[in-house]
């Protein structure tokens, strides 16, 4: 996983690079410079809009006496997109937005939610129930 995770990182960063350089000298460092601060700031806002309801939603779950599950997916989907605004380069933030958004946090939420359960039943995560 370290292998995988370490090769991710040094590709990003090297696309991530290579686009700056490329929109650079297609229109301006000042263009790229701009476009680096306003994702971030929205990324900031959003990000902001987005825990802080997912929070209360949460809050509203536990208080009818529910897990909220959900709740906790998107959380994690939104620290994640979080993250990722706040490095600088396009190819994070458009993932980072995708993230935010919950529309299309959805298929990445089914995806999280496949993934685990299918961890659960060849018993790689272990659930344990106090009843």
């Amino acid at each position: 996983m370290f292998r995988i995770l370490f090769f991710l990182i040094i590709v990003v960063s090297a696309v991530e690079i290579a686009l700056f350089v490329w929109l650079g000298n297609v229109f301006n460092v000042w263009f790229v410079l701009f476009g680096i601060i306003l994702t971030g700031l929205l990324g900031a806002l959003l990000a902001k809009q987005q825990g802080l309801g997912t929070m209360n939603r949460a809050r509203l779950e536990l208080s009818r006496g529910r897990a909220p599950a959900e709740k906790i997916l998107d959380g994690l989907a939104i620290l994640i997109g979080s993250v990722l605004l706040f490095t600088p380069g396009f190819v994070t933030d458009t993932i980072g937005f995708l993230l935010l958004i919950p529309q299309t946090r959805k298929p990445v939420k089914l995806y999280i939610k496949k993934v685990l359960l299918e961890k659960i039943r060849n018993g790689s995560i272990k659930v344990f129930r106090h009843y």
